[in-house]
């Protein structure tokens, strides 16, 4: 039976190839995007799951309640990591990291900068890490080694054995390579070319060691088998509170590894979400494109049902009934979904190393995995029987009597269904061209935001010990050389805020009000260099009573309901400032979001920030090439790094801009598919009609009275899906744009463009094929009548 099944189903698309060609066309692209968003899908959700203790890891984490707003804080005090491994059952192990850190690593005459953790004892019993050479249980024993990922080995050693070499980091501090791990994989929250350990007899480190209040690290724990969460956060809070008594605002939790990638986001110390929106969006973006490829599938189906009308008759009068008819259409539709499969492949296959440029990743086929493989057999099977399943049932129960008789009307009973389709196509069309247009503009919005500073030749640097001891002479050089209009020195880049706390304390201020800002710390011509606007007052002028001097930002003077700000008395620990001037809000973090109430302090002294400003219409290269010159002049050792402040400032929108990049090429292979099902459909209607064509003609009706007649049932389906499609677009964005403070209003003019458009490709792709069918000569049409 299955071999008769594919022998007619063979015969039936060669026999019918513009039918077999346009399906296979469709279902290859539909297939196409939905696997190389499965194989992004997949990765995302793969995150992390190669550790072997992936659902005991956790990061402590803290809900800091600052009365009008809860802030989510992943900084940790560095003593919880160590205190948590004494005497506590329910932990198995626990960790104390730096953030990732740039530091430079010199063998040889290669020096390079490279990217690391410093980490407490037990990093390699918590994390999983392939051990290429080397012992996990003794790689960091000793406080001056140091542990290479496999490619930082073979950029600094080659082929050459690398454990046991003697490296120099930063030009101050030599180590011994003790191991050499595989490289992080691409699906790795933590990546990093280089791991070393804390040194404990280290002057800072012992400081640090009795510092309970002071949060710059990252802790993580592994919990005993057996062991509750909440045991677990209930020892932290305890710990805290014992050592950090003064801490109030604080409350302390634990987040899993599941959970890092995916639900990253809190908003007043609430779990929101994160890069699973993306992975939702995504999702769905696949689904819709395949339902739109078995839509068409299931109209060209319906639309040449005369073509099958009688061969369903005749098999049904010979003794086939329902069942095995349903399973030879099906079984059609199955046998084109795997030969659209095998293109598909092929296809994504070419398509993957341009999709990885696109998305960032290192995606691969893995043809041996299994859950590959489910994936595709989930695809396959959901594109063959969505798409043969109405015109199985369809076809299978056609009438025989009525088919061999003459009096059946071939394809009149799928007229109302086979609109529905039609209409439903076009509203996933309107829905994902609006949605496109609404996030490009929302990103635009966004990306044109008021940053309340000028990024355009602005230049950063890190500010070295020899720097910052050299600054002055550095700085007068600088202007020497007629290239740059001001520099200046601060703790953070513009575009980063490494440091919050509560606000300081001033006349007026509420009882219990605790207001959380950001800080920052800087040098002379600060607002000169980064091109922030004052409001009121001035900034620093570099005198000693600087000291005891402080800006406020503009949301800090809202926040604080300051009315006169300028010469206000603050309050911050033991150290009483003077308000002297206000600036303008400056976005150094998220551009989403609010900006936070910000204190800028006078501090010249050792700063890790080197801000440049070249004067308008010097080439960068020049300017560039003086300060290399400079900082190896007063800064031999100095590893020359430098960024454009514009290009760390669109690093912001990378997450954005893909979900534009991608939702603009999928939507448009999903238009792309729908115009070819609406011509494949137009094709068969023109087939359907093309007597009554030649009778119209010889009576004397013109091309473009015949394009109106059959152009108008189709501008009628794209009315109708208008209708539905705009109050469903407007709700479904409105609610993604819910999550921005600042967000772009959704204009009618969006959706007349996207309504025009349609139109327009509607009478484009129809009238094609109409002014093709209106043109043949009438008289072989009629020949047979």
């Amino acid at each position: 039976m299955l071999k008769n099944y594919f022998k007619i189903a063979w015969r039936n698309l060669f026999r019918n190839k513009g039918f077999a060609t346009t399906n296979l066309l469709g279902l290859a692209i539909g297939m196409t995007c939905s696997i190389l968003i499965f194989l992004w899908v997949h990765d995302e959700l793969s995150f992390d799951k190669f550790h072997q203790n992936y659902n005991s890891i956790y990061q402590v984490v803290a809900n800091r309640d600052f009365k009008n707003q809860v802030f989510t804080d992943w900084n940790m005090t560095f003593p919880l990591g160590p205190a948590l491994e004494k005497g506590y059952p329910q932990i198995k192990t626990a960790v104390a990291t730096t953030h990732q850190q740039e530091r430079v690593l010199e063998y040889g005459n290669t020096r390079l900068k490279k990217k690391g953790y410093t980490v407490s004892g037990h990093f390699f019993d918590l994390f999983t890490w392939k051990f290429i050479k080397g012992n996990p249980a003794t790689a960091i024993a000793d406080p001056s080694s140091i542990v290479l990922s496999a490619s930082a080995a073979k950029t600094y050693f080659g082929n050459e054995e690398a454990v046991n070499k003697i490296m120099k980091i930063d030009n101050n501090q030599s180590v011994k390579v003790s191991a050499v791990v595989a490289d992080a994989p691409g699906n790795s929250s933590l990546s990093f070319d280089f791991i070393q350990p804390f040194n404990y007899s280290d002057t800072l480190v012992k400081a640090q060691m009795n510092e309970w209040y002071n949060s710059s690290w990252d802790v993580y724990v592994q919990t005993a088998p057996g062991a509750s969460k909440a045991s677990v956060e209930k020892i932290i809070n305890d710990l805290k509170t014992e050592h950090a008594s003064k801490d109030k605002i604080s409350t302390y939790f634990l987040f899993p590894m599941s959970k890092w990638r995916l639900y990253s986001d809190f908003k007043d110390g609430k779990n929101i979400g994160g890069m699973i929106e993306n992975v939702r969006l995504f999702t769905a973006i696949a689904i819709i494109i395949l339902l739109i490829a078995c839509i068409n599938f299931m109209n060209l189906s319906t639309a040449r049902s005369e073509k099958r009308a009688k061969e369903v008759g005749i098999r049904k009068t010979l003794g086939s009934d329902k069942r095995q008819l349903r399973w030879q259409f099906l079984f059609e539709s199955i046998i084109l979904t795997l030969i659209s499969f095998v293109i598909a492949l092929a296809a994504v296959y070419l398509l993957l190393p341009s999709f990885n440029l696109l998305v960032g990743k290192h995606l691969v086929l893995r043809l041996s995995d299994p859950v590959f493989w489910t994936g595709l057999l989930i695809i396959i099977l959901f594109t063959g029987i969505v798409a043969g399943s109405y015109p199985a049932f369809y076809l299978s129960s056609f009438n025989p009597v009525k088919v061999l008789k003459g009096t059946f009307i071939a394809g009149k009973k799928a007229i109302l269904p086979r609109r529905v389709l039609v209409v439903s196509q076009f509203v996933i069309s309107i829905l994902l061209i609006s949605a496109t247009i609404i996030v490009y503009r929302q990103l635009d919005f966004i990306k044109h935001r008021d940053m309340g500073y000028n990024p355009d030749n602005l230049i950063s640097l890190p500010a070295t010990d020899d720097l910052n001891k050299n600054f002055p002479a550095f700085k007068n050089d600088l202007l020497a050389t007629g290239l740059v209009e001001a520099t200046t020195r601060t703790m953070s880049p513009i575009t980063e805020i490494w440091w919050r706390s509560p606000s300081p304390d001033w006349e007026g201020k509420p009882a219990g009000v605790n207001i959380i800002f950001s800080g920052q710390t800087a040098d002379v011509d600060y607002v000169r260099t980064m091109g922030v606007r004052m409001l009121e007052g001035h900034s620093f002028t570099g005198t000693p009573a600087d000291s005891g001097n402080m800006l406020l930002n503009k949301a800090a003077v809202d926040a604080m309901h300051l009315t006169h700000p300028v010469g206000a008395l603050l309050r911050y620990g033991s150290n009483k400032y003077t308000v002297i001037g206000v600036t303008d809000n400056v976005v150094m973090e998220t551009p989403y979001k609010p900006v936070d109430p910000q204190m800028i302090y006078y501090q010249p002294g050792n700063l890790n920030v080197i801000s440049v400003r070249l004067k308008k219409g010097i080439p960068p290269q020049d300017g560039i090439a003086a300060m290399g010159t400079l900082v190896k002049k007063y800064d031999p050792a100095a590893f020359f790094d430098y960024h454009f402040v514009n290009q760390e400032f669109e690093k912001k929108f990378l997450t954005e801009k893909l979900i534009s990049r991608i939702t603009n090429i999928f939507a448009g292979l999903a238009i792309f598919i729908c115009c070819l099902g609406l011509a494949g459909l137009a094709s068969f209607t023109m087939e359907r009609r093309v007597r009554e064509f030649g009778i119209r003609k010889v009576l004397g009706a013109s091309v473009g009275q015949l394009l109106g007649l059959i152009s108008q049932e189709f501008l009628r389906l794209v009315t109708i899906a208008f209708v539905i499609a705009v109050p469903l677009t407007w709700w479904a964005m409105s609610s993604w744009l819910d999550k921005y403070t600042f967000r772009v209003p959704i204009s009618p003019w969006t959706f007349v463009a996207v309504g025009l458009m349609l139109l327009a490709l509607t009478l484009l792709v129809v009238g094609l094929n109409t002014i093709r069918s209106a043109m043949r000569n009438p008289v072989k049409s009629l020949r047979s009548e």
